[in-house]
């Protein structure tokens, strides 16, 4: 009887272990799914950021502005995202915008 009772007892242990395992393997497929959506990581997750106006901000002591808008909106455009200030801090949006570079291997992003 004692014999049976613990059989029993570790039926039921394991049948709790696979319950965990399956709940475990349905929260990473969730998980999964979830990182699908972003494209890399250095990529930003806004769906609509005005680039044109965040652009002129930053351009705006620019000795050629026109030029440095279209750069900077080509930049905003693949990275979505624009540094604060009108120099400087590339780092806040990533390897993206920090690493773009022109065919003359110059720093695209102003």
């Amino acid at each position: 009887m004692a014999f049976m009772i613990r059989v029993i007892l570790v039926i039921l242990v394991l049948l709790f272990c696979l319950s965990k395992v399956s709940t475990a393997e349905g929260e990473m497929e969730r998980i999964t799914q979830d990182i699908d959506i972003v494209r890399g990581g250095n990529r930003r997750l806004l769906l609509a950021i005005n680039c044109n106006a965040l652009c002129a901000v930053r351009c705006s002591a620019n000795s050629r502005p026109n030029l440095c808008k279209r750069a900077c909106g080509t930049c905003c455009w693949r990275c979505k995202c624009v540094p604060p200030g009108t120099y400087g801090n590339h780092q806040v949006c990533g390897s993206c915008y920090a690493n773009m570079k022109t065919r003359g291997n110059k720093p695209k992003c102003p």
